[in-house]
């Protein structure tokens, strides 16, 4: 599966066609919140980390992986589950987002990429 940058936005139509021709319902994306883009369409988020980081620049501190569930609705259709969330040198220890600011980041970088 292909992946693309998202630095202006794109629709969750077509996050939807990606997951229906991927993994079905999901859609695996990398959000940068330092510089408010966000990678998705890859098989696993570090292919997208890699591309973050090697193309636009991106630290490996402020990509965070989430996977994007474009039927769902609320909250959701954002699951924060990835391996390269495992940051302790950062204070995160698990596959999620332990902190409530960058969560809230997270989703401000969605809610600004992806539209209705």
């Amino acid at each position: 599966m292909e992946i693309k940058v998202i630095k202006d936005g794109m629709s969750r139509g077509e996050l939807g066609e990606m997951a229906h021709t991927g993994f079905g319902e999901l859609v695996k994306a990398v959000v940068d919140v330092a510089q408010e883009i966000m990678a998705v369409g890859g098989e696993l988020h570090a292919d997208m980390e890699a591309l973050l980081t090697e193309t636009c620049g991106a630290k490996r501190e402020d990509l965070w992986g989430i996977n994007l569930y474009p039927d769902k609705v609320g909250d959701e259709w954002i699951e924060f589950d990835s391996m390269i969330n495992l940051k302790p040198r950062h204070g995160n220890r698990s596959r999620g987002v332990e902190s409530p600011e960058i969560r809230a980041n997270i989703v401000a970088v969605v809610t600004k990429r992806v539209h209705n």
